[in-house]
């Protein structure tokens, strides 16, 4: 009985203290450190050392362990501060360096821009254009250049289809009166020719030509447009043997000037004996007049072995380069005719003080040469219907 009541006398064992943070551990281990190295100093103190010196002793020492852990906390503490500092100014560098670089290389961009659309100029100069095969012979007996032009190969597409309407014409300089032209080839960027062009020239003169042949897309409605051309020099090959050559062509020149596009239509009725022009439209005609525009008309002239035998002429079209006609003419023209038959069709510009300025012509008919014996030939060879057709005003030759 009386171990049962000492047994339930006995106090109820203490709570376990609840379990500290590490935080707090530390603290209080820092605020515990003065007094337990005071206690070990006194402890461990020499004999004969007063209580003073010891605690002088002790508080040196806590000091100097106060300013170490101080030191340590700041040299954390400042040091992420630093690196988020410095990451806030890497970032306003990154921006600034971004800004900088996008500074600095925005120059070389654009020379490196300059540098590509020069490049591509240049590639657009150098553009291949196709080439074309062609043989020169000179029969020294008859005096006569023959030109043969064979075919040509791989040229530039001109149409929307990605083809050409290609055809070659050829003439001699300084002369350039007498052109001459092959057929014209649809569709197709390989066309084979075989045809040979022949031109009087004496031996004493031959030197000083130039034999041009420039390779043109064919287009019915507008301005035919120049693919390549060559030019060679005479008195640069061997006319005592037959030259041949497959060259590249090159870019067209811009020397000739280019004084506008003439649209007109042709009908002729064989039974009748009546040939109708039909003047339809002029664009980009050459400038004329002081304030930059012209006064243009059209002259037609019917022409029989070199003679004029009738003319007739548009209304004249104020302060444009671009006239709208619309106008019919009517010439008799009996069949048996028409084969000595050719049309002069010059375009005027009006001027009411002076003389009449011409622009440039046009010669169509069976003793006319390119697009003026193509548009002729087309008419004969559908009687009774309008044939229209653009053609490019050429120069008048002086005389």
């Amino acid at each position: 009985m009386s171990n049962s009541s000492s047994s339930a006398q006995q106090p109820p064992a203490p709570a376990p203290a609840p379990e500290q943070s590490l935080p707090s551990k530390v603290e209080g281990a820092i605020k515990d450190a003065p007094m337990t190295v005071l206690r070990k100093a006194e402890e461990n103190a020499p004999e004969g050392m007063p209580h003073w010196a010891v605690a002088i002793i002790c508080l040196a020492v806590v000091a100097l362990l106060l300013g170490a852990s101080y030191f340590l906390c700041f040299k954390v503490i400042f040091k992420k501060k630093k690196k988020g500092k410095k990451g806030e100014k890497k970032g306003l560098l990154g921006k600034g360096e971004v800004m900088d670089v996008g500074k600095q290389n925005f120059e070389p961009d654009e020379e490196e821009e300059v540098e590509e659309a020069h490049e591509e100029k240049e590639e657009g100069e150098k553009q291949f254009l196709g080439r074309l095969n062609f043989t020169i012979d000179y029969d020294f007996t008859s005096t006569e250049l023959s030109v043969g032009i064979i075919k040509a190969t791989d040229l530039v597409g001109m149409d929307m289809s990605g083809t050409s309407d290609p055809y070659v014409k050829v003439y001699l300089l300084p002369d350039k009166k007498k052109k001459q032209e092959t057929k014209v080839h649809r569709k197709t960027l390989n066309p084979i020719f075989n045809e040979t062009f022949k031109f009087k020239i004496p031996f004493a003169e031959i030197g000083g030509q130039t034999l041009v042949l420039s390779v043109y897309d064919f287009d019915r409605f507008s301005k035919h447009d120049m693919i390549g051309m060559l030019k060679i020099n005479l008195n640069s090959i061997d006319l005592g043997n037959t030259y041949e050559a497959n060259k590249e062509l090159n870019p067209p020149d811009d020397d000739k000037e280019y004084l506008g596009d003439l649209c007109f239509s042709l009908r002729y009725v064989p039974k009748a004996g009546k040939l109708t022009v039909n003047v339809l439209e002029a664009k980009n005609l050459k400038k004329m007049d002081v304030g930059g525009l012209s006064d243009p008309f059209v002259k037609i002239e019917l022409m029989q072995a070199g003679k004029r035998l009738k003319k007739k002429k548009t209304t004249i079209k104020k302060r444009t380069l671009n006239p709208y006609f619309n106008e019919s003419f009517l010439f008799e023209v009996p069949f048996e005719q028409i084969s000595k038959t050719e049309l002069r069709i010059t375009v005027y510009d009006y001027d009411k003080l002076g003389s009449n300025d011409a622009i440039g012509l046009i010669h169509v008919g069976y003793t006319a040469s390119g697009a003026g014996l193509r548009h002729w030939t087309d008419m004969i060879n559908a009687p009774r219907r309008p044939i229209a057709q653009w053609h490019t005003l050429q120069e008048i030759d002086e005389k």
